[in-house]
């Protein structure tokens, strides 16, 4: 073989994150003159042009030579993509080059924006029902070999892993993240890349840096594979975690791993979060209920307390098992978390999010007043009074639930009638169970369900 060879540069199909719309292509290698050359001073030539058309986006640039025939060069490159990295062999000052020596090439390659998706078997991807949701050229994905690829489903297939600690048990699904990729690519017009590192069934634990913290030090280790940099975080996990003492606990562990990570990183950077969906029922049992509520209003509290943190309901997803989102509920999340981000990390207008409780608060002895914000067009819901009623909870002092009457929805507020006057001070929740009993009111313009909440205290 001879020419340029690069032995260090980007893989085909990989992403590279920008910043301030710019990103550094780095490349290393070696030459070997061609025989019976006439090549007296070798340069090696490295330029960027356009997969599409071949048009150059940054031009033949000169390589640094050293000894030992190698080399080591480097471009910068505007966002956008898809490129294609070429290389060339010819005499030093020659200004034809595109008859010069051949050299390596890297096809596919972007410019964009690269999100680490991390959680259990929702964010893994575990929706086994067929779905129509194609790959797209510029949404391109990081495996658990850490090889690039076009994106597809399943994300997390474990061929030729990279990290032992990453390796799922059976063959994943459809995930939420491809639908997430296609819809910022074609909003934000440059390319989309995702790095892989969740694990179904994994515990808040294993992303907990001071406690067992293997799927932590991994995700670390991928990011810091593509450069040290991303995006965005894409999260999806609590199902684990939905035991007494692990449920109190998570939204402060869930904190400590954020700043950690942006801490480490030296940015603070977005997380995208997800509101556990529901899981069937299998018997009766409080605690499991309670549980399922507490870690749904620690993943509120975290999108409120902390900078950066958005959430996004599921409660209204389907199923295709007794715990795991179908692929179509995947694109309808997927979606949703590429609008968040829309608006939260670019700014850019978008149907706002999902209706969250803002305050509670009680307005006569037997009356409670809910107001939501954001809230595109108004609360509604199809079902009749007496169904809505049950999406709502009502405990008193003691922790006895007051039975409620009638629920109207009005605009942005919802009007919770009980059963008499009790002793305070009163709690509310809604779509805290595991397998809430019903659905629950949406914002008619965007049809997002407000977000579940769990005993929060009345205000006199």
């Amino acid at each position: 073989m001879f020419g340029v060879l690069m032995e260090a540069a980007p893989q085909d199909w990989q992403i590279l994150q920008q910043k301030e719309g710019f990103a550094k292509i780095t490349a290393s290698g070696r030459y070997v003159l061609p025989p019976a050359t006439d090549i007296t001073q070798p340069a090696v030539y490295l330029r960027v042009v356009r997969e599409d058309n071949g048009m150059p986006v940054v031009d033949w640039q000169p390589a640094q030579l050293y000894s030992g025939e190698t080399w080591q060069g480097e471009l910068t490159v505007p966002v956008g993509g898809l490129y294609r990295l070429e290389s060339c062999l010819s005499q030093k000052g020659n200004p034809v080059l595109e008859w010069a020596t051949r050299g390596d090439m890297r096809h596919h390659l972007g410019v964009g924006d690269l999100y680490v998706i991390a959680g259990q078997s929702n964010s893994a991807g575990y929706g086994k029902d067929p779905f129509y949701d194609p790959p797209e050229l510029g949404v391109h994905l990081c495996r658990n070999s850490l090889r690039w690829d076009l994106a597809t489903h399943p994300m997390n297939e474990s061929t030729d892993m990279a990290h032992p600690a990453n390796m799922e048990g059976c063959n994943p699904g459809a995930s939420p993240y491809l639908a997430f990729g296609k819809l910022l690519h074609r909003e934000l017009g440059y390319p989309i890349g995702l790095l892989q590192t969740s694990l179904g069934g994994s515990p808040l634990s294993q992303w907990e840096p001071k406690n067992n913290g293997c799927l932590y030090r991994s995700m670390m280790e991928v990011i810091a594979s593509q450069g040290g940099s991303v995006r965005g975080v894409l999260w999806y996990q609590g199902c684990s975690d939905v035991g007494e003492e692990e449920s109190r606990t998570y939204e402060e562990r869930f904190t400590q791993i954020v700043n950690t990570f942006r801490q480490e990183l030296g940015e603070e950077i977005p997380w995208l979060t997800i509101q556990l969906n529901r899981r069937l029922r299998q018997e009766e049992t409080s605690a499991e209920d309670q549980g399922w509520g507490r870690v749904r209003e620690a993943q509120r509290q975290a999108a409120r307390n902390l900078a950066s943190i958005v959430v996004v309901p599921a409660t209204d997803c389907g199923l295709s098992d007794g715990i795991h989102n179908s692929a179509a509920a995947n694109v309808v999340l997927g979606e949703r978390l590429a609008g968040a981000a829309l608006r939260e990390i670019y700014h850019r207008p978008w149907s706002c999010g999902a209706p969250d409780l803002q305050t509670a608060r009680r307005v006569d002895v037997d009356t409670i007043e809910l107001t939501f914000a954001p809230v595109a067009g108004r609360l509604f819901d199809i079902d009749s009074y007496d169904v809505r009623c049950r999406a709502f909870t009502v405990e008193d002092g003691d922790g006895r639930e007051i039975p409620i009457v009638n629920a109207e929805l009005m605009e942005n507020r919802i009007v919770i009638h009980l059963q008499g006057e009790a002793k305070g001070p009163y709690r509310v929740s809604a779509g805290w169970q595991m397998e809430p009993p019903v659905r629950l009111p949406l914002d008619f313009a965007t049809h997002q369900p407000i977000l579940s909440f769990y005993q929060v205290e009345v205000e006199e």
